[in-house]
Order: structure tokens, then C-alpha cells, then sequence
């Protein structure tokens, strides 16, 4: 483990079709890696007692870091498969999850949703002006079982299952630090934004 490490696992999710993209995002090169996926397991690691990728399957991706691939039996492609999975095969009760492709949120973000992790919560998640982040956040196994029923249902819809839920919202300023890669023209500006630190 990470010396001062946060306490709880962190999982990157990096197995969505990237259709907007119109190739796999998370093997797009970023700041000097091969892949977006080496960068965000490179500076994420080390925050974190132990840090995993959730793909829905490793094929094509860099060898050598420790995936999650999707349990088979949910053959969607949606972050659904990959919180079931996590839960699955982790003995935590609650880790961090951040998608691949929002590689600017910062350990200050991550500090400020642990620092509000307080009570009986389901989840911690991020919020800004522009709406809420559900993939930046902090999920609790209690929780397993409405995301096994959404998988067994076809029903991916993660705002929804966390407005029935008991979620603390955090608000953040600083939109940038949620911007998604998810088009051509946003990665172009997320490696001119590189450019300028």
C-alpha cells in the first residue's frame, strides 16, 4: 500500500464503446503515455491503497496492470457490469470511482468526497453547475444488490438508481476539472490544456 494512500480502493472505469470518440478513448496517447489508460493508473495509484481497471475485456489494452473485466454474463457495454464486478471481487465496502476519460480531477476532489463519506451513505458524487458526475464518486456495497437488478433488467441508468438512493451531492466550481473526453474535439483541447501547465 501507498504510504498515506486513501483508505479505500480506487476503480477507473475504461470499458465504454467510446462511439462519440469514434475509437477506444482509453488507448488514445496522453501527457507522454502510450494510453490514457497508463496515465490515469500512473497518477491514480499511488492515491489509493490498491487501484484497479474495469474493462470489458483486456484485450488490446497495455499488459501488465491489474483489470477487472466484466463478469460475461452482462453482455452490456455500461458502467453497470463494472460496479457489479468490482463489488464482486473486492472485499471492500466502498472504493472511488472515476471514469477513464476524466483525467483532470485532482486529489483535492477526491479528499473533499472522502471528507463528506460520513453516516449511512450509498454514495458520495461529485456535482458542479453543469450537473452531476456520477462516475466521479464514492459507491458503497450496499448498493450491490440495485446495480445486479439494473444489469438483470437492462436498465443502466445510474442518475436514476442514485436519486433512489442515499447520496451526498459535493459541489465543486471548477468545471474543467470534470471535462470528458468524449469527443474528438474535447481531447484535442484536453491535450492543448496539457500544453499550457
Amino acid at each position: 500500500m501507498p504510504e498515506n494512500a486513501f483508505p479505500l480502493p480506487c476503480i477507473i472505469f475504461a470499458g465504454g464503446r467510446s462511439s462519440r470518440m469514434g475509437r477506444n478513448k482509453a488507448l488514445l496517447p496522453f501527457d507522454g503515455f502510450a494510453t490514457l489508460t497508463e496515465y490515469q493508473y500512473a497518477r491514480l495509484s499511488p492515491l489509493f491503497n490498491a487501484t484497479f481497471l474495469s474493462v470489458k475485456t483486456t484485450e488490446g489494452y497495455p499488459e501488465g496492470l491489474p483489470y477487472l473485466p466484466d463478469d460475461p454474463s452482462i453482455t452490456d457495454s455500461a458502467p453497470t457490469a463494472g460496479f457489479v464486478t468490482a463489488f464482486r471481487h473486492l472485499e471492500a465496502e466502498r472504493f472511488f470511482a472515476l471514469s477513464v476519460d476524466t483525467p483532470f480531477v485532482d486529489t483535492a476532489v477526491i479528499r473533499a468526497l472522502l471528507e463528506h463519506d460520513r453516516g449511512e451513505l450509498d454514495a458520495v458524487i461529485a456535482r458542479t453547475k453543469g450537473g452531476t458526475h456520477p462516475l466521479c464518486g464514492i459507491y458503497h456495497r450496499s448498493l450491490l444488490e440495485r446495480f445486479e437488478a439494473m444489469a438483470a433488467s437492462g436498465d443502466h441508468k445510474l442518475g436514476r438508481m442514485l436519486s433512489e438512493s442515499r447520496v451526498r451531492y459535493v459541489d465543486f466550481d471548477d468545471e474543467g476539472l470534470f471535462s470528458n473526453l468524449n469527443h474528438p474535439h474535447e481531447y484535442e483541447t484536453a491535450l492543448k490544456m496539457l500544453d499550457k501547465q
